[in-house]
């Protein structure tokens, strides 16, 4: 079993930054990819970033130079810095593990953490 906690979303004015963290803990040996997803209220769950195992990591397009992705393997930790925080980043931020058991993917989620940017 994985357990993963996020911490650091709060209310900031547009332009400004917050950096998330995520808390992995328990089964950490068996990650393999992490990522952050974000789901803003009557819209589906989206992808912002993840960081592959092997080092390699993507942004959706609409976070793309204004947020970093970063994984902290020494002390079981993902962060992502959000600079220039724009009102349409507004959302709940999920931190997302994803393990390997028996051929099969296995996703587990953080509770979340409000991010809300005002305008």
């Amino acid at each position: 079993q994985l357990q993963l906690v996020e911490s650091g979303g709060g209310l900031v004015q547009a332009g400004g930054s917050l950096r998330l963290s995520c808390a992995a803990s328990g089964s950490i040996f068996s990650i393999n990819d992490m990522g952050w997803y974000r789901q803003a209220p009557g819209k589906q769950r989206e992808l912002v970033a993840n960081a592959q195992k092997r080092g390699t990591t993507n942004y959706a397009d609409s976070v793309k130079g204004r947020f970093t992705i970063s994984r902290h393997n020494a002390n079981n930790t993902l962060y992502l810095q959000m600079n220039s925080l724009k009102p349409e980043d507004t959302a709940v931020y999920y931190c997302n593990a994803q393990t390997i058991q028996q051929g099969w993917v296995i996703n587990y989620w953080g509770q979340g953490t409000q991010v809300t940017v005002s305008s």
